[in-house]
C-alpha cells in the first residue's frame, strides 16, 4: 500500500522541480536575451550559443558565482585579469573566477574573451547559424572539462528554441547595414 502511495508522489515531486526549472531558465532568457543579441551583432558570437552557456554556466542565473559575482559564465582570472575577483571551487579547490559588476558586464567580457583568445579563432569561420558547431568548438576548444558539454549546449538551444535570438540578431545587423 505505501509504495503505491509514494510512487505517484515521487512522479509529482520531479514534474514540480522539472517545471520550477524550466520557469527560471525562460525567465533567465527573457531577462538576458538582448544582452546576447547585442553582443551577437558587436562580437558575432552568436546569441543562441551565448544564452544557452549562461543558461548551463551559470543555472539560469542561480549558481553563487552569478548571484555573487555576475559571472554568468564561469570565466577564470587568468593571468592577466586585473579586475575583480571571486573565488569557487570548481575543478580544483578555491579557483579565481572574474567578477563583474553588472550581468551586461559578464556578457560583453564572455564575447571578448572568445575573440581574443586564438584558440577559438576557427569559430568565427563558422556560419552564425552552426549552433552545432559552435557547441563542438567550444568543447574541442577547451571552454569546460564536461565530456558532454557540446551536447548539453545544443539540448538547451533545442528546448528553448534560442536559434530565433541568432537569427533576430542577423536581421537587426542587416538592417543596421542598409
Amino acid at each position: 500500500m505505501k509504495k503505491l502511495f509514494f510512487t505517484p508522489l515521487f512522479f509529482v515531486c520531479v514534474l514540480l522541480v522539472h517545471a520550477q526549472k524550466n520557469e527560471a531558465t525562460e525567465k533567465y532568457i527573457q531577462t538576458y536575451a538582448e544582452f546576447a543579441i547585442k553582443e551577437m551583432i558587436r562580437s558575432g558570437v552568436p546569441a543562441s550559443i551565448t544564452l544557452a552557456q549562461g543558461v548551463l554556466e551559470s543555472a539560469s542565473g542561480g549558481s553563487r558565482l552569478a548571484v555573487n559575482a555576475n559571472n554568468h559564465f564561469g570565466i577564470k582570472c587568468k593571468e592577466e585579469w586585473a579586475g575583480d575577483k571571486a573565488y569557487e571551487n570548481d575543478d580544483r579547490r578555491h579557483e579565481c573566477f572574474r567578477s563583474y559588476t553588472t550581468a551586461e558586464e559578464s556578457f560583453k567580457d564572455h564575447s571578448d574573451f572568445l575573440k581574443s583568445r586564438p584558440y577559438y579563432t576557427s569559430l568565427f569561420d563558422l556560419d552564425p547559424n552552426d549552433y552545432t558547431g559552435w557547441a563542438y568548438g567550444l568543447k574541442k576548444a577547451g571552454y569546460a572539462t564536461s565530456p558532454s558539454y557540446a551536447a548539453k549546449l545544443i539540448k538547451i538551444i533545442n528546448d528553448y528554441n534560442l536559434q530565433q535570438y541568432t537569427d533576430l540578431a542577423i536581421s537587426r545587423k542587416a538592417g543596421l547595414s542598409n
